[in-house]
């Protein structure tokens, strides 16, 4: 019997391939000899840091989407200041260079990890940065993926942004992590990619290297030494998915469902018109404002929207205004340290600290709207009343924008759709973050991954009550989360009354051939049998059997 390993599926599709792990990182000791002159190892730290922040930004500039803000992200936390004063700290006490980085760099990831939430993740970054730096100092490689001319699954502890980045989808056929989360980087950046991946499965530490293997990002399971059936099953399957359906989503008895795209550009909408999206139902505005010094100008603003907008054509898109905050500091703003910055000031409730970056926003939205033709709607992220809801929209519309609603993610907003939903024209459910809070589970934390599987059924019956509060006040439910790119997954939303969904580009062709397969009233039993089922594991396999799916 083939053995199989479970982890959390993070990003759609089969990959068949061996197994190759990525390149250990440097080591480095307190035993290490220190160098002579302080201040000379002190420059030499300082070179190595530009170098490796150099590196990183130039990688931003080739990649695209998701993986570009990451990149550049990443690239001022190999400039922290603090960073830097703390490494040079540790080498005028008589350390050695590379493990006084070493030591600076677990100091203050060990503090983004204590936050949680979204700077729980920068962790995993720094420590990336540091590891490049060391790498640098000892005159070695860094890190990294290794050299292959025939595909493999890359397998690792975990992936930082600089590898995902620069994965080549024909050389890499899928991704295997001990930790991460679905919603970590490297699932973010697989999705983008178009990369089958499986997340937080600690006992991928017993495959060995080239072991092949089976990995599927769709159910988290990834099976060894598969036999020549399986083997035959799973490119049986690749070709059925280069024949899928194109056009637009609907089920086999004709349901429309529009699929649309998840994009943070003018690049990434571009891919979305190529893979067939039939419009944006997320668009991410943080790329203008992640790492600025000062606000954009309302023209600077006007310019960028335009230029995503111009892209899509007569195709409708839906922009979320600003999400970020404690989580995602924006030093123009000048916000207070959190304890807890998940739950702090972030979205929507910005406006609180500073009511003009909203309105600045909401202003250059409708002038590129203007500017283009395009069919635009407005959303802000991180809304948790009635109250908020009425702001926000009553702010949207005195600046011309006619559709406006909010973001479904914290459970009081979902518990009382019926009153939101009063005050919107829709919603949008981001299921990464309902999960987060719905399941009190950090995101981030590989630990707790498994209540971040959209197979939990309270994450249904709570999907299933936002919809029943917005049919009473006629709004339209879709949802732009990680779960609408499981294409199995994404059946239950239309079952449960979803509208819409809208996914990464690359999901697009699995999600379509999913719908395509089954009939409406089929989507609807297996929504029925995932809110009725007890565990995860009892919804997946309901539902794939109301779907008429094997494993």
């Amino acid at each position: 019997m083939t053995r199989e390993i479970h982890g959390v599926a993070a990003a759609p599709g089969v990959a068949l391939g061996p197994v190759r792990w990525l390149a250990s990182a440097p080591t480095t000791s307190a035993s290490d000899t220190p160098g002579s002159d302080a201040d000379a190892e002190i420059a030499r730290a300082e070179a190595a840091f530009d170098t490796v922040a150099a590196r990183y930004s130039a990688q931003a500039l080739e990649a695209k989407g998701p993986a570009a803000d990451i990149l550049f992200m990443t690239a001022a936390l190999a400039a922290d200041p603090a960073l830097l004063d703390q490494v040079r700290a540790g080498i005028r006490a008589g350390g050695p260079t590379a493990h006084s980085v070493t030591q600076a760099v677990a100091h203050f990831a060990d503090q983004l990890t204590a936050l949680g939430g979204m700077m729980a993740e920068r962790a995993s970054d720094l420590r990336d940065v540091g590891q490049r730096v060391v790498a640098e100092l000892l005159g070695v490689d860094p890190p990294g993926i290794p050299g292959s001319a025939t595909p493999f699954v890359l397998a690792a502890q975990d992936l930082a942004p600089a590898d995902t980045a620069t994965l080549d989808p024909e050389i890499v056929l899928g991704l295997l992590t001990v930790a991460g989360g679905p919603t970590s980087h490297t699932a973010i950046l697989a999705k983008a990619l178009g990369i089958p991946a499986v997340v937080a499965a600690p006992g991928a530490v017993e495959i060995t290297e080239n072991t092949e293997i089976v990995l599927d990002g769709t159910t988290g399971i990834v099976q060894l030494e598969p036999d020549a059936a399986r083997r035959a099953d799973v490119l049986a399957a690749r070709a059925r998915q280069a024949d899928a359906p194109t056009g637009p989503g609907r089920t086999a008895d004709g349901h429309a469902v529009p699929l649309l795209a998840n994009v943070g550009g003018a690049a990434d909408a571009r891919l979305a018109v190529e893979l067939g999206a039939e419009g944006v139902g997320l668009f991410r505005t943080e790329f203008l404002f992640l790492g600025a010094h000062t606000a954009p100008t309302v023209a600077e603003q006007t310019a960028k929207y335009a230029e995503v907008f111009a892209e899509l054509g007569e195709r409708p898109i839906t922009v979320r205004t600003l999400d970020a905050g404690s989580d995602k500091p924006l030093p123009f703003l000048g916000l207070p340290d959190e304890e807890n910055p998940a739950l702090g000031i972030r979205g929507l409730r910005l406006s609180s600290v500073d009511e003009g970056t909203l309105l600045d926003q909401l202003t250059a939205i409708e002038a590129a709207r203007r500017d283009t033709g395009a069919a635009v709607k407005v959303m802000a992220p991180m809304v948790a009343t009635v109250e908020e809801a009425n702001y926000f929209v009553t702010r949207a519309r005195a600046a011309g924008l006619d559709s406006a609603g909010v973001m479904i993610e914290i459970p009081a907003a979902a518990l009382r759709s019926e009153h939101v939903g009063a005050e919107v024209d829709f919603f949008s459910i981001g299921t990464n973050d309902l999960s987060q809070y719905l399941f009190g589970a950090d995101r981030m934390s590989s630990a707790l991954a498994a209540l971040h599987n959209p197979w939990q059924p309270a994450l249904a019956a709570t999907i299933a009550a936002v919809v029943a509060g917005a049919n009473k006040n006629d709004v339209k439910v879709g949802v732009c989360g990680e779960s609408a790119s499981n294409p199995e997954f994404a059946c239950v939303l239309v079952g449960l009354g979803v509208e819409t969904l809208s996914m990464a580009p690359r999901s697009l062709a699995g999600v379509r051939a999913a719908l395509a397969e089954v009939t409406l009233d089929q989507c609807r039993a297996a929504a029925s049998a995932v809110v009725a089922a007890r565990t995860a594991e009892d919804a997946a396999n309901a539902a794939r059997a109301a779907l008429g799916r094997g494993r």
